[in-house]
């Protein structure tokens, strides 16, 4: 019995130091590292942001059918506003700006809603508010300039507002 145990033992010794031996398996998960910011993004300031590409713009004079630094009408400052700010395209003209977003009552205006009043018995002018119940524009009088929503010129002829960005 005891030359049994032995001979087995031998022959389990001999078969574990003959079987060649396994290399450790790499992880199959990279191990690369990633930083977690607990930092919140700064929300995105409209109003800053307009009245900074405004400063671009102002004292541009006012001209019918103009889009650049030489003259500029009401709806080409608008789309151009849009443009810089939040790298929207708008289409061109005033009649075909009030077609595009969604109406939002006067009360409830945010920075970078488009206003349209009505000028005449067919002329329409637009701008983007900027907050604090005014709205930066191409002023046919003083070019591109910001005004208030309440001056009696513009407060009787507000026509409506619209929200061009997703809430």
């Amino acid at each position: 019995m005891k030359k049994i145990s032995v001979c087995i033992s031998i022959l389990l010794l001999a078969a574990c130091s003959s079987s060649p031996k396994k290399k450790p398996t790499p992880p199959l998960v990279s191990t690369l590292t990633y930083t977690i910011s607990t930092e919140p993004k700064p929300a995105f300031n409209h109003a800053r942001s307009l009245r900074q590409a405004y400063q671009r713009w102002r004292g541009v004079p006012y001209r019918f059918g103009g889009s650049d630094d030489q003259g500029m009408d009401c709806s080409a400052f608008t789309q151009t506003l849009y443009q810089e700010v939040y790298d929207m395209s708008l289409p061109r003209s005033t009649h075909q700006q009030v077609e595009v977003g969604r109406l939002v009552p006067k009360a409830e205006l945010q920075p970078g809603d488009v206003v349209f009043f009505r000028t005449g018995r067919n002329r329409r002018h637009n701008g983007v508010y900027v907050g604090e119940g005014k709205f930066a524009h191409a002023s046919s009088s003083v070019g591109v300039t910001i005004s208030r929503l309440d001056n009696i010129y513009w407060r009787s002829r507000f026509w409506q507002a619209r929200r061009m960005l997703e809430d």
